[in-house]
């Protein structure tokens, strides 16, 4: 082989995906947003649409709250505190879904909104299995460059999906 036919090879990998995009079948993208991605929601919104306008895929807009944090935005948002609210309610009210929601509504997408607890699992463990429940064809989740250390240290909630979500995973850097 010569280096030519290598180059072809290679650039019809890289280019070839994004021709055979709108060919794809894709009914559901789930969109994993938390409030560290406030930041992010440009660059997710912008993926997820291109995405979804390209497929015609529903997008499902997931957010995983902890137990705490679940009770604090649920008293934030003066639901009554023993009214039986669900996580999707409260995801749905959530400001970084909601203004994902509206880009994405403004795009005139069908979407739905996911609240789920971690409820001993991680957020990680907790957006794969959400992943699973709708049976996503694509995950997108935003997240930020890490060294190897801080990944070891701190955890990475991206990467856990990006290892063992049941479909493919986009990652947004943000």
């Amino acid at each position: 082989m010569n280096n030519y036919s290598e180059l072809s090879k290679l650039l019809e990998r890289v280019i070839r995906p994004r021709v055979v995009l709108s060919d794809m079948s894709m009914d559901t993208i789930l969109v994993a947003v938390g409030g560290d991605d406030e930041g992010r929601l440009d660059g997710l919104a912008r993926t997820v649409i291109d995405l979804a306008e390209a497929t015609g895929a529903t997008v499902a807009i997931g957010h995983i709250f902890g137990k705490e944090e679940y009770d604090r935005a649920k008293a934030d948002l003066d639901f009554d505190p023993d009214s039986e609210v669900t996580p999707d309610v409260v995801a749905k009210r959530h400001v970084t879904v909601r203004q994902l929601g509206d880009a994405i509504a403004e795009a005139g997408l069908a979407f739905d909104w996911y609240g789920r607890i971690e409820n001993g699992e991680t957020k990680g463990e907790r957006i794969v299995t959400l992943a699973t429940e709708l049976d996503a064809d694509l995950v997108v989740v935003g997240g930020r460059d890490r060294s190897p250390a801080g990944k070891a240290v701190f955890g990475s909630t991206a990467q856990e999906v990006m290892l063992n979500a049941p479909c493919p995973v986009t990652f947004v850097r943000g």
